[in-house]
């Protein structure tokens, strides 16, 4: 998301959740460390919020990270490699972020990072990856300018070429929402809110510019303080506005509560986002009321993929107490195209890791090619997910629904 943005996932799957740190060992090399069986521990690090508001889709993260790499290990996938998962927790905050990827740089047997959640987060950790030559592989952030830099819309130029991800960016998600809205739902007139942050910023003004590209008008704009939970002066100018929907652009902590409040001021019209409110809390947070309510997501929905009955089926038998949710696929898939390009880089060097693994890890990531739980997964020149696919929910009946799939075709 949000920075993020994910499979579309949204089955709750219960049981008892696996925490897994690093091994205690280090080498003086970026070559992994001795698993006391003769072998090499490579630990990939994930960093996504654990605690507080996101932690529902940062400990669906962590868990589905974990699960690639228990079968990495039990398909002995990388021989004489065993991959481990540390875990680290950034509250969505960038400052903690960047002191977490500087202690995963630090220890050399972290040779890739899956993660984070939050586009913000992200800005703060690139420039620390890339001077250590770290690969970091993202299944939630969509914001353009981490790949393509802040330019974007005029000049496309890769800032950082450790940098890759697994979902596909705010670019495509803000456009492909507002033809839905405009061209399927058949609304007219938008109250655009984001939470000025990075992701919900930059996803509320590429939907407004096709939006308004479309015919449509915004009627009104605001901008809200993500700290607060009282939304009621937005939600009267709303009211007054004359919309017919409102586009957030945000999170589900605030999406929430601001769509319960829109309709009890009085304005029955439909609250839309994107990936950033596409959870089971968001439902939870706007009650009956949210009935209607409208996200997008990447990817479609898991239950859809035939590829990803297997990853669906593991989960559930791994026994993890927090669903996978949004981005479980494409977290099990970022963490796959390290592991891939660990065995490229392996096997190069005659069954070893050599001493610059992670510069070799690095290079390796961009021509990773595999069939993954999200489909198939490899990446553009700018570190994006050549995967563009998106989907529509709405809900209905207390849950999540989608209601159409496809890619953004352009206007």
């Amino acid at each position: 998301m949000r920075q993020r943005s994910l499979i579309a996932i949204t089955a709750a799957l219960a049981a008892g959740a696996l925490t897994l740190t690093a091994c205690g060992s280090r080498d003086s090399g970026d070559k992994g460390s001795d698993s006391g069986n003769g072998g090499t521990t490579v630990v990939i690090g994930v960093d996504a919020p654990l605690t507080g508001d996101l932690s529902a889709l940062g400990l669906g993260i962590k868990n589905s990270a974990d699960l690639a790499a228990k079968q990495a290990n039990k398909k002995n996938f990388v021989k004489g490699v065993t991959f481990k998962v540390e875990a680290l927790d950034d509250q969505a905050q960038p400052s903690s972020g960047q002191s977490n990827a500087s202690k995963f740089v630090s220890e050399n047997d972290v040779l890739g990072v899956v993660g984070p959640l939050n586009s913000s987060v992200a800005q703060s950790m690139q420039k620390v990856f890339d001077d250590a030559k770290l690969v970091e592989v993202s299944p939630a952030n969509t914001n353009p300018a981490l790949t393509q830099g802040d330019n974007w819309q005029k000049t496309k130029t890769r800032p950082y070429k450790s940098y890759f991800r697994t979902a596909t960016t705010d670019a495509i998600q803000g456009p492909f929402a507002a033809q839905y809205i405009y061209n399927k739902a058949k609304k007219t007139k938008v109250f655009v809110i984001d939470d000025k942050k990075t992701y919900g910023a930059g996803l509320a003004a590429t939907f407004t510019s096709e939006f308004k590209k479309l015919g449509g008008k915004v009627v009104g704009t605001e901008h809200i303080n993500p700290d607060t939970k009282d939304f009621s002066a937005v939600a009267t100018k709303v009211k007054n506005s004359g919309a017919d929907v409102v586009y957030y652009g945000g999170e589900y902590p605030q999406a929430g509560p601001l769509s319960k409040q829109i309709k009890s001021a009085g304005a029955k019209i439909p609250v839309a986002g994107g990936d950033g409110i596409y959870a089971d809390d968001f439902i939870k947070l706007a009650g009956t009321s949210g009935t209607g309510d409208l996200a997008t997501s990447v990817g479609a929905p898991v239950e859809t993929l035939p590829s990803a009955k297997e990853f669906v089926a593991n989960y559930k038998a791994g026994g993890y107490s927090e669903a996978y949710g949004a981005y479980g696929g494409y977290s099990y898939d970022s963490t796959w195209a390290i592991i891939e390009a660990v065995k490229k880089v392996v096997d190069d060097n005659g069954g070893k890791l050599p001493s610059d693994a992670r510069a070799k890890i690095t290079a390796a990531v961009q021509n990773v090619s595999f069939d993954g739980v999200t489909g198939k997964v490899s990446f553009d020149e700018y570190g994006d997910a050549t995967n563009k696919q998106l989907t529509v929910y709405s809900v209905e009946g207390g849950a999540w629904k989608a209601v159409e799939s496809g890619t953004y075709n352009g206007s």
